[in-house]
């Protein structure tokens, strides 16, 4: 018997003694896996992106009272804060202390946070790493980024709901500092001071001369600029701004026969897998779709340095003539009458270096297509991060670009009734059976023993 029970009393001496090694190494070695589906329960990379642009201290002050849940919770929350950025310091106050002084600072809810970098604060009223993370974002940028939309000339609007408007697009950027303001040219003689970029979306009308004029000027002063121009309405008067920008705009519609093996039974829409190496597609895998697509051309009589975007496969050609709306994929490449056989580039980002003296480089990006990031269409595959490469490059946002903002997987469970039932019964009825049946065996060894 005193056999039997020494190698028990040993491997129980062992396992308190590697317990108070485990204990010992984790006060002063902090480690933490996630293994969840994404890496959901830690901070997410274009947190850290974000996090990595702080060159400096961030101070946040979360009013809370102290009592309840509400303190630890906003603790724990901004402990993976401050596990990534070691600068970063939490302080709390009791907002029932001097409700006055509150007031004045304009806090509205419990726990709200206060967010102090540089000089600049951000108030936070939802516990959530996107809003959290927005507001660093805005930190970081040094204020709003100023967007200028053309508008008067049937452009696509940024705060429109309809299908060929850019709402969906915009209300997120909005969110994360970017601010999009209307510049009409019947209104005003150019664009404004302080504004970081202008875009050009599709206009639908003719545009007066003096608002090409003010493009132009404002290209040549060294300002950043994003052109989406669609196929259809040749557009001549803004001739000036392509030869400005050193980009030709081809006749026809691009079409690409390489769309049916990817099941697309309409050749006007082109889908790309793949791009041409730059700073905006560097390490993105996403499909891309779009609708309809004028072809574009470089030409080399710039100072611009023109890096190809978006290019069609060999399949592809500049189709001149009408397309049949109910059988549009009998259309024929016919090179006797003009058209031009793939690939072919519709999307070009442009850099130089800058002629205004308060920035180093200039950037513009040119799109023969607009529909992609339409509301419309905004869901197909990668659009959005397509779209939010090239603004991020255009504002200078260099190191968000190709920071993946994918949402995490769903995590609900959707059972049936039957699901549900069966589920029941296994935990109700199956285990505590499964669990009566081992002790009687158990108990029933024993015995024989």
């Amino acid at each position: 018997m005193m056999r039997r029970r020494l190698p028990i009393g040993l491997y129980a001496l062992l396992l308190l003694v590697a317990a108070g090694c485990i204990g010992y190494l984790a006060t002063r070695h902090a480690r933490t896996f996630d293994w969840s589906a994404g890496d959901r329960a830690s901070l997410s990379a274009p947190t850290r992106a974000v996090l990595q642009k702080l060159h400096g201290p961030v101070q946040i002050v979360s009013y809370a009272a102290p009592g309840g849940a509400l303190r630890p919770t906003i603790a724990a929350f901004l402990q993976r804060y401050e596990a990534v950025k070691p600068d970063l310091s939490v302080r709390f106050v009791d907002p029932d202390a001097n409700p006055a002084a509150m007031r004045a600072a304009g806090i509205e809810v419990a726990g709200e946070m206060v967010l102090r970098y540089d000089g600049r604060e951000e108030h936070v009223r939802e516990l959530s790493e996107d809003a959290l993370t927005n507001a660093l974002e805005r930190l970081a940028r040094g204020g709003d980024r100023v967007v200028a939309f053309v508008t008067g000339d049937g452009e696509r609007r940024p705060d429109g709901t309809a299908g060929a408007d850019l709402g969906l697009f915009i209300k997120p950027l909005a969110a994360r500092g970017v601010r999009a303001v209307p510049l009409n040219f019947s209104q005003v003689g150019q664009v404004p001071q302080g504004t970081q970029l202008v875009v050009l979306a599709s206009p639908q009308s003719t545009l007066p001369q003096a608002a090409v004029k003010a493009l132009v000027d404002y290209v040549q002063g060294g300002g950043n600029l994003l052109w989406l121009s669609d196929p259809g309405a040749p557009h001549p008067e803004l001739d000036p701004l392509a030869r400005a920008l050193g980009v030709q705009r081809l006749p026809g519609l691009l079409v690409d026969g390489q769309g049916a093996a990817l099941g697309l039974k309409d050749p006007r829409v082109v889908a790309l897998g793949s791009y041409p190496p730059t700073a905006i597609t560097q390490g993105l895998v996403q499909t891309t779709v779009f609708p309809q697509v004028q072809a574009l051309a470089s030409t080399s009589d710039t100072q611009w340095s023109a890096k190809p975007l978006l290019r069609s496969s060999p399949q592809s050609w500049t189709e001149l003539q009408p397309i049949d709306e109910q059988h549009p994929s009998t259309i024929r490449f016919d090179p006797d009458k003009g058209e031009l056989r793939g690939p072919l580039d519709f999307g070009y980002a442009l850099s130089r270096l800058s002629p205004s003296p308060d920035k180093n480089e200039q950037r513009a990006v040119v799109i023969g297509d607009g529909d992609f990031l339409s509301n419309a269409v905004l869901g197909q595959a990668g659009n959005r991060t397509l779209g939010e490469r090239v603004f991020e490059w255009l504002l200078g946002d260099d190191a968000l670009i190709g920071v993946d903002r994918a949402a995490a997987p769903d995590r609900m469970v959707r059972l049936s009734s039957g699901g549900l039932t069966a589920m029941a019964a296994v935990f109700m009825i199956g285990l505590p059976l499964l669990l009566l049946l081992l002790g009687v065996g158990i108990a029933w060894r024993r015995r024989r023993r």
